[in-house]
Parts: structure tokens; sequence; C-alpha cells
């Protein structure tokens, strides 16, 4: 099926860029642009693309707010968020993933690392990349400040295993590999920990996973 992307930026040679590239891709269609946060959110709320690449700073509604409205709508449970930032540890880059995005990309990626992010995110099997976003969330969870997150106690000790391994960015084949069960095994897994926790995805176990205590940061590369 066809991944249907909004880009939502209010620099138009960057939109430009965005939407040249994605466009030329088979199986990827952006179905609109944005150049302010409340017409992204319109937008979305209109087309339901899977996949919202979202700039923070941008003019009426900033892209924070646009993030945790799409979360917010019931209407919009299928649409991932992707924010766009200048700077690998962007100030903003944390609460945005707090507030429900599927993960961040730097605007200066890679042409194919972006391609690579819309598919992995519109599939939701993998965070973006791993290793930046392991920094990033280490950072700015050593900083947040305490947060009243879902219980774990209804998790098995099997799924605090697989949920710390989420944490680290690793791939369900990659979880399967390390404790030694086959990749659906710990798709199964994850998924049973999603729906106890009320989490939308693996972005935000690992939001949960940082603010419950079960993992801390400070780990090594």
């Amino acid at each position: 099926m066809t991944i249907r992307v909004l880009v939502a930026d209010d620099q138009a040679l960057v939109r430009a860029g965005f939407v040249a590239l994605l466009d030329a891709q088979d199986g990827i269609e952006v179905v609109d642009e944005a150049s302010t946060g409340t017409r992204a959110l319109a937008s979305a709320q209109q087309l339901h693309p899977d996949v919202v690449l979202m700039d923070i700073r941008m003019p009426e509604m900033d892209g924070l707010a646009a993030t945790r409205a799409i979360v917010a709508d019931p209407a919009l449970a299928g649409v991932r968020v992707v924010v766009l930032t200048t700077f690998e540890l962007d100030e903003y880059v944390f609460e945005a993933m707090r507030a429900g995005a599927s993960g961040f990309l730097v605007k200066h990626t890679e042409p194919a690392e972006l391609v690579r992010a819309v598919r992995v995110v519109a599939d939701g099997d993998a965070l973006l990349s791993p290793s930046v976003t392991r920094r990033l969330v280490a950072e700015f969870a050593a900083r947040a400040k305490p947060a009243t997150g879902p219980a774990l106690s209804e998790l098995t000790s099997r799924e605090r295993e697989v949920m710390a391994l989420v944490a680290e960015g690793l791939t369900n084949a990659e979880i399967g590999e390390r404790l030694f069960m086959s990749p659906a095994t710990a798709r199964t897994h994850v998924s049973r920990i999603l729906t106890k926790l009320g989490a939308r995805d693996r972005t935000q176990l690992v939001v949960v996973a940082y603010e419950s205590g079960l993992v801390r940061p400070g780990w090594q590369e």
C-alpha cells in the first residue's frame, strides 16, 4: 500500500526538497504541504495521512502543539508524526516525543535515511536513527521533571526485558536474537506491552521506560 505523507515546514525550499524526494519513491505519495501548525493539523484531520513530517518552529501553531492535537484526536489514531529539527539535541524534541511523536529527523539527514525513516515509522516497527534517538532521550530524560507514567506492574518479567531492549532501539529481530526467541514472538511481546500501557508505538515505550525508571540514562554506545 502507498504511504501517504504530509510535509509541514514553514520554509518553502525545505518543503520542496522533501516533496520532490518522497514523490520520486515507489510506494510513497505526498498528499499535502503545510507552512503552519494550524494548517498541518487541519490537513491531517481532512486527509488522514500515514506520516506527518512536522517542523517544530512554525507560525500560528508550533509543531509541538500540532503534534499534541493530532495525537489527542481519536480519529487520527493511525497518523504517525515525525518531528523535523535542525539540531540533533533540539530542546523541544524530547517534549515532542512525550507528546506522542513517533520519532525525529534532523533536516540535513541523508536522502536515503529520510526515505527509510518514513517507511519505518509508517510500519511502526522500529525507532528512527536509534543511536541518535538514544542519546537524545538519555539527555532529556535525565533532565525531565518526574512524571507519573503508566504503572509497569502489569508487565511480566519477560515483557520488562523486551521493553528495556525496545528502549535501546532494537528491532524485533534483534530482540529475538538477544532473548533467544523468534522475531514473531518478540513482536507479540511488544504488541502486548503497547496494549497494557496504552502506548501508541515503540517510541512512546522508550519514553515510558525512562520515566518509570526501567531504563536509566547514561549507557555506553
